[in-house]
């Protein structure tokens, strides 16, 4: 028996060091760019068939396969859509679920690690120009929020939630290498709170809450204090909209809940397949309840909602069943990984998308589900090196 080498200790050849690198600038611009990570995303797609096709191996989380079988729902939703044309032009981003066994196989040991930094970091510089754009170019309101360099605003909130609470997972679970998250956090931190977006207000809190808590209960106490501060500094804009979420008076509140009871009906009519990818804004005015504000919604501002509506209830359950994989392997991680911070970052960034997914159909936002799927894969492959393929093909441990 050989000695288990140490993390990032593997050969790397020139197709191996080549696909990494693409899918660090991939990972890096996307919070600047979609159109420049898909780019890139796709020649890290083609390096990484490459690398498969000379293993003749295909590797990936168990999560995968559930994402699979979501796929195929979506597929078949299509099929039995009220214009498949429009449901398979949407399903075109289920290319990106490919993330998943790319970074599996391309971001293993502390490439892991390198690759959370590079999304830390051009979250500060991506954090400082939301900021900007509120401070100095007056997007400072409801209609007029800080978006970065995104095309609107709840993409760019979805992304700094997510952010941070890789930050906060470094800061928190990290064991070298604290210092530069905790003096971006305060920027990631007042960015998200300028956004107006209270979904990811909301996934933030509760990903955080439950950062401090893993750490160590009594941590927890520390939220309390954070709060009354955020309503002692934060314009009166800000905190006017932070009361807002808890008053059923609010008109978005109440079409919220209004497109709640649009998506019970659709779901009644449509329960197996239903209505199909991007078919809920064609069929809303038929069903839309009385109390709703506005005539016609894009979806139905509830991940499990608009999945169920427009991909039917068996599409739900692999979801839920993708979701209880995740949560399951990376809870699990946290205690044994030998990359406690990157574990951690998945784990918040999965309650992060839950918990602003009730209000927000993150799910279905290509540059919010290429970050997401980044996160929550890099846990699995940061323990990747503990086996080690020889150049003949057999393994040492």
């Amino acid at each position: 028996m050989t000695a288990v080498p140490a993390i990032g200790m593997t050969r790397r050849s020139p197709l191996d060091t080549a696909a990494y690198s693409l899918l660090l600038a991939s990972v890096a611009v996307l919070q600047l760019s979609i159109v420049a990570a898909e780019t890139l995303l796709w020649l890290t797609l083609a390096c990484w068939a490459l690398l498969a096709i000379r293993a003749w191996r295909f590797e990936a989380p168990a999560f995968f396969w559930a994402l699979v079988a979501y796929a195929a729902a979506t597929l078949i939703s299509s099929a039995f859509s009220l214009n498949p044309r429009i449901s398979f032009a949407d399903s075109r981003q289920l290319v990106l679920f490919l993330t998943v066994p790319a970074v599996y196989l391309i971001a293993r040991g502390e490439r892991a690690l390198s690759l959370i930094f590079a999304i830390i970091t051009v979250g500060a510089a991506s954090a400082v120009y939301g900021i900007f754009q509120y401070g100095i170019l007056e997007y400072d309101y409801l209609g007029k929020r800080p978006q970065g360099a995104m095309g609107h605003y709840m993409t760019y909130s979805g992304l700094v939630m997510l952010v941070t609470c890789a930050a906060v997972a470094r800061i928190l679970f990290a064991k070298k290498d604290r210092l530069w998250p905790a003096l971006i956090l305060p920027a990631l931190l007042v960015a998200l709170g300028l956004t107006f977006t209270r979904s990811a207000w909301v996934g933030a809190c509760v990903a955080v809450g439950l950062l401090l808590m893993w750490k160590d209960l009594r941590l927890v106490a520390l939220l309390p204090v954070l709060a009354a501060l955020f309503i002692a500094v934060a314009p009166p804009r800000i905190t006017d909209r932070v009361y807002s979420v808890f008053s059923l008076k609010d008109p978005t509140n109440r079409d919220r809940v209004a497109m709640l009871r649009t998506g019970v009906h659709i779901v009644k009519d449509r329960p197996f397949t239903g209505v199909g990818p991007d078919m809920v804004v064609w069929v809303y005015r038929r069903y839309r309840d009385p109390d709703a504000v506005q005539q016609v919604n894009p979806h139905l501002h509830n991940v499990p909602m608009q999945i169920a509506a427009e991909r039917g209830v068996p599409a739900l359950a692999v979801w839920l069943v993708f979701v209880g994989f995740v949560a399951r392997d990376l809870w699990r991680k946290l205690r044994t990984s030998r990359a406690p911070s990157v574990a951690a970052a998945g784990l918040a960034a999965l309650a992060a998308m839950l918990a602003a997914g009730l209000f927000e159909y993150n799910f279905g936002d290509s540059e919010f589900l290429m970050l997401f799927l980044v996160l929550i894969t890099l846990p699995y492959a940061a323990d990747r090196d503990a086996v080690v393929a020889r150049p003949d093909g057999a393994r040492s441990s």
